[in-house]
């Protein structure tokens, strides 16, 4: 098994309601809410705020998390750097969708617009 394999199974077996409580201390450091985290979620995953909390109390792995997932058709638009690595340029596709979280995370902890960190046109 090789370097990325390791990297791809490891993060793939982490427990979604492990990393949330990460996502949340570090967007509420830059002054964002809970509510925004949700939404975020909420956009990449189909998941409402009562089916994340489910998914909190059951702790599945980000391969559970994802399977059952309906990803945003926009997911793909989701562009940049996380940990040194393209997103766009991620070869395994749950690796990508992971993350894609961290990098919708990224931008909202950075201060973004809600409408950008959710690739929604920009109408004139």
């Amino acid at each position: 098994m090789n370097q990325s394999n390791k990297h791809d199974g490891r993060i793939a077996n982490l427990s979604f309601a492990e990393v949330y409580p990460l996502y949340l201390a570090k967007i509420e450091r830059k002054g964002r809410s809970k509510k925004e985290l949700d939404q975020v979620i909420e956009w990449l995953t189909g998941f409402d705020s009562h089916q994340i909390k489910k998914f909190l109390q059951s702790e599945p792995t980000f391969a559970e998390f994802f399977k059952a997932a309906k990803l945003n058709p926009s997911a793909e638009l989701i562009k940049g750097s996380i940990c040194g690595v393209r997103v766009e340029l991620i070869a395994n596709p749950l690796t990508q969708k992971i993350r894609y979280l961290d990098k919708l995370v990224d931008e909202l902890a950075k201060g973004k617009k809600m409408e950008s960190i959710l690739r929604e046109p920009i109408l004139e």
